[in-house]
C-alpha cells in the first residue's frame, strides 16, 4: 500500500499539473476575525491542522526600515462607533502625500488614495521605499509549517500587480478615468511601480522560502475593467513580473477575485503558473467550472472555486458535500486543482469547515 501523501506533496503535485492522491483542500488566507471569534484565537497553522485541511500560509515578514526621504506620521481621525479612521501623512524632500484609511473588527479599507494628482508620481518614483524581506523569519515559519502545506508570498505593494497596486494608490474609478484621459501618464505610473517590484523580486524573493508567489489582484478582474484595458495596462507588466519570478525560481498564482471568463486566455498569456480564485456568480464573479476547466485547465493550475457564502456560511453538511464533489468533478478532472473558498470568509461555523474537510478527503484520484 503506497505511503499517504503529505499536504505539501499533494499541493505541489497539483501546482505542477499532476494528480495527487486526492484533491488538495485549503483556505485562502485565514482571517484573524474568524480565528478569534470562531476558533478561540488559535493561529492559522493551528486551524489548518485542527480541520485536517492542506495549509496555505501567507507570510510577508520585512526588516525594519527607516528613510529620511519618506517619513510617515499617523493622525487619528473621528470614526463611527466600532470603527477606526486614520490618515498617513508622508513627508518627502519635495512635498507631502497623504492617505486616509478605515477599519473595523473584520477588515481594513482605503478611503482616499496616496496619489491624488499627476505631480505625485514624481514623489512616488523618487522616494517611495522598497522593503526588504526578512528571509530568516520566513524560513523559521517555513520550517514550522513542515509538510503540512505550502508557503505563499507576495510581490511587494498594496497588490501584487502593477495596475492593481495603482488602483490602491489612486482609487479604482480614478485610475480607470485617468487611463481613458491620460493613458501615457498611467503607463508611466505602472512602469514606476514595476521597476520597484522588479527590484524587490531580484533583491528579496531570490532564495526566499516560498512555494508560490501571488500576483495580480481584483482590480484587473473583467467585472472591473475591459479586456482592452487588460491588454494595455495589465498584460505587459504581468508578463514581465512572471518572467522575473521564474528567473529567481518561483511559481506564481494570478489572483482575479471577480470576473475572469472574458480574459481566461489572457491570464494564461501572462505567464503565470496558476489562476485563482475562480469566483462563482453567487460571490460576485462569473466562473463557469466546466467551461473554465476546458479552456485553460490544461495550461495552468487552478485554485479556488468554492462558494463560501451559499455553502460554508449557510449550507448544511450534505449541500457542502455535494458542492465539494461537484468542484472535484469539474475543476479537479485530471488534476491540476487546489480546492479553496473563492476568497475570505468571516462567519463560517466550525461544523461547516469540518464538513468541507471531510468531503474533500472523499475526492480521491484513481
Amino acid at each position: 500500500m503506497p505511503k499517504p501523501m503529505t499536504s505539501k506533496e499533494r499541493m505541489l503535485i497539483a501546482l505542477n499539473m499532476g494528480k495527487p492522491d486526492r484533491v488538495p483542500a485549503t483556505v485562502h488566507q485565514w482571517q484573524p476575525f474568524h480565528l478569534n471569534n470562531y476558533l478561540g484565537g488559535i493561529s492559522d497553522i493551528e486551524a489548518f491542522r485542527r480541520f485536517g485541511l492542506d495549509a496555505s500560509l501567507a507570510r510577508f515578514p520585512t526588516l525594519p526600515q527607516e528613510s529620511q526621504n519618506w517619513i510617515v506620521d499617523t493622525v487619528e481621525l473621528d470614526a463611527p462607533v466600532g470603527e477606526r479612521r486614520w490618515r498617513y501623512v508622508i513627508t518627502t524632500p519635495k512635498g507631502t502625500l497623504n492617505q486616509t484609511m478605515g477599519a473595523n473588527p473584520i477588515t481594513t479599507w482605503i478611503i482616499s488614495g496616496l496619489v491624488k494628482k499627476e505631480e505625485d508620481l514624481e514623489l512616488v518614483e523618487k522616494f517611495m521605499p522598497v522593503p526588504v524581506l526578512d528571509k530568516e523569519a520566513l524560513k523559521r515559519d517555513y520550517d514550522e509549517l513542515g509538510q503540512d502545506g505550502i508557503m505563499r508570498g507576495f510581490v511587494w505593494g498594496d497588490q501584487g500587480g502593477c495596475w492593481q497596486h495603482a488602483a490602491c494608490l489612486m482609487g479604482t474609478e480614478e485610475l480607470i478615468m485617468a487611463a481613458a484621459d491620460n493613458p501615457d501618464w498611467v503607463l508611466s505610473l505602472l512602469e514606476v511601480l514595476w521597476r520597484k517590484k522588479e527590484r524587490f523580486i531580484e533583491e528579496s524573493l531570490k532564495g526566499s522560502a516560498y512555494d508560490l508567489v501571488e500576483t495580480g489582484g481584483g482590480a484587473a478582474s473583467s467585472t472591473v475593467i475591459s479586456p482592452k484595458y487588460f491588454d494595455k495596462f495589465c498584460l505587459p507588466f504581468d508578463r514581465k513580473m512572471h518572467d522575473a519570478l521564474h528567473a529567481v525560481g518561483h511559481k506564481s498564482v494570478y489572483h482575479t477575485c471577480g470576473g475572469m471568463m472574458p480574459i481566461l486566455e489572457r491570464i494564461v498569456a501572462n505567464g503565470c503558473d496558476a489562476s485563482e480564485t475562480l469566483t462563482p456568480p453567487e460571490m460576485g464573479g462569473d466562473a463557469r467550472p466546466s467551461e473554465l476547466k476546458r479552456r485553460i485547465g490544461a495550461q495552468v493550475a487552478l485554485i479556488g472555486g468554492l462558494d463560501q457564502n451559499t455553502y460554508l456560511e449557510e449550507g448544511d453538511r450534505e449541500s457542502i458535500r455535494r458542492h465539494v464533489h461537484y468542484l472535484f468533478e469539474t475543476y479537479g478532472e485530471n488534476g491540476g486543482y487546489i480546492m479553496s473558498p473563492s476568497d475570505h470568509f468571516f462567519h463560517v461555523p466550525v461544523a461547516s469547515l469540518e464538513a468541507y474537510a471531510e468531503a474533500a478527503k472523499e475526492c480521491v484520484y484513481e
